[in-house]
């Protein structure tokens, strides 16, 4: 009997009939053709980051923990070619060690490449798309067992549906990523306030290759983060970094995360205690690892994509949402930017976008604070991120995205007998 299975932050929990670790494409061709006999069906697992049911199913649960690392690198056309479950952490130094790297990336690297990638996973920067749009190959197997390979010229239709798509138009096995010459990023947190950030956003945001803020609910106090290229040496203290990455920013905030989930009447005035406390710093170092951050304090999150020009009244609405209800959340409020894309159930499709991501700590009650949130995000044309919670359903999807009948076609084509799917989406599509 297979182990019970839960995503990270443990709100996702099921027990897969089978629990299956190929390590070559040739078993996961044989395994998807085993389900179309058997009548089973087969979702695949990343690291479970994701805090919405994609990964969950009563049949088969794939796992690519065997099938990682760089399968092929050309330093003269920068690119390189990933297995498809090497994870964003290993990526980064494999790619590091041949002198490249991602032109950007999300601030959580736990996840599987394309886990990340095929839920839309996105970092910050106006001159940057999600992290899919740094793909120009992919392979996959689809719900019959077939190889494919698609690109830009090659099935560009399949290409454009399969880098976001969740799963569900067949295993992808490899990944061609388009690279830059490995570089070093300046980067300072600083503290600010909520208003000056709003009024100088512009600035902000064109002024500063990646830019994003965290505001603290209940408080005018952010966290600003301004990263640029540099041509300095790699310059930071490890054991300063240490202390305040682990034991300020997930120790101290962790023991601060129980005490309000055991008095949520003093949850606001966390809140306040660590906007007071933001503290200022900077450091040099090699990009993948400047990228990332920590986060061990357990939570849940909802994160939904707003057009750009619609941000500053989103924002506004949900600040004077969360000063009416009195919700009792001292977790930040985190903000970021994509490039619009072309892709076709990628949140940033056609448009230009701001992210407002929304977090409760595990065990705090969430959902009056993220249904309340997420009726101000729909209303200012939001899209949730696929790997967050969300109430969406088809009608929603409908509306959000013009592209969803190509989707559920292409789909349809590669995954006729719906070896992909879950009760999840089963709901979603029908």
């Amino acid at each position: 009997m297979t182990k019970s299975i839960q995503n990270w932050a443990g709100n996702v929990q099921f027990k897969p009939e089978n629990y299956l670790l190929p390590e070559h494409p040739d078993e996961i061709a044989t395994y998807i053709r085993r389900a179309a006999e058997t009548g089973k069906k087969i979702r695949t697992v990343g690291s479970a980051h994701s805090f919405s049911p994609l990964i969950e199913t009563q049949d088969w649960l794939l796992s690519l923990d065997r099938y990682q690392g760089l399968s092929a690198v050309s330093k003269a056309s920068r690119t390189a070619t990933a297995k498809a479950g090497t994870k964003l952490y290993t990526l980064g130094e494999l790619l590091f060690r041949e002198g490249l790297a991602m032109e950007n990336l999300g601030d959580i690297d736990r996840q599987s490449l394309a886990g990340a990638l095929t839920t839309g996973t996105h970092g910050s920067g106006t001159g940057f798309g999600i992290l899919a749009t740094q793909v120009e190959e992919l392979s996959l197997i689809d719900g019959l067992g077939n190889p494919h390979t698609c690109s830009r010229t090659q099935a560009p239709e399949l290409f454009r549906a399969a880098l976001v798509s969740m799963g569900l138009l067949g295993v992808i096995t490899e990944l061609k990523l388009r690279l830059e010459p490995a570089y070093r990023l300046h980067y300072v947190h600083r503290k600010g306030s909520l208003d000056e950030t709003l009024g100088n956003l512009e600035d902000y945001k064109h002024n500063n290759r990646n830019f994003e803020f965290y505001w603290f609910p209940h408080t005018k106090s952010v966290q600003l983060k301004l990263v640029n290229r540099t041509d300095d040496s790699p310059r930071h203290n490890g054991t300063l970094r240490w202390i305040n990455d682990v034991l300020i920013e997930n120790a101290a905030f962790g023991a601060l995360s129980c005490y309000a989930r055991r008095f949520p009447s003093q949850a606001m005035g966390i809140s306040r205690l660590c906007g007071n406390l933001i503290s200022d710093g900077e450091r040099v170092d090699w990009s993948h690892r400047v990228f990332a951050t920590t986060r061990l304090v357990p939570f849940v999150e909802m994160e939904y994509n707003i057009p750009t020009e619609n941000f500053v009244g989103a924002f506004r609405d949900m600040e004077t949402a969360i000063n009416k209800h009195q919700f009792a959340v001292h977790f930040p409020v985190e903000c970021r930017w994509a490039k619009a894309d072309d892709l076709l159930l990628s949140p940033a499709n056609g448009r230009d976008s701001a992210y407002i991501a929304v977090h409760m700590y595990k065990g705090m009650p969430w959902k009056p604070y993220f249904e309340t949130l997420e009726a101000i995000f729909k209303a200012h044309g939001g899209r949730p991120h696929w790997g967050k919670m969300n109430t969406c359903t088809t009608e929603n999807f409908q509306k959000m995205y013009p592209d969803w009948p190509q989707f559920l076609a292409i789909r349809e084509k590669m995954d006729p007998n719906r070896i992909f799917m879950n009760s999840y989406f089963g709901q979603l599509i029908g």
